[in-house]
């Protein structure tokens, strides 16, 4: 599995903070699941699948 890019994860954790998103609303937001999301935001996972990684790089750019 590939890694999640630490200049992504900080970017989504700073932009979800902006936007004052919980867990599941970012879930809600990006297709991805809450319990998928919740390990990969907390750093406690430092892999996901590419659809995962680019669900994240999609929602950011949309929030940009």
């Amino acid at each position: 599995m590939p890694e999640v890019n630490p200049d992504l994860l900080l970017a989504v954790r700073r932009k979800r903070g902006e936007l004052n998103l919980t867990v599941a609303e970012l879930s809600n937001s990006t297709g991805i699941s809450r319990w998928t999301l919740s390990p990969i935001l907390s750093g406690k996972h430092t892999s996901a699948n590419r659809t995962t990684i680019k669900k994240l790089d999609n929602w950011l750019y949309q929030h940009i």
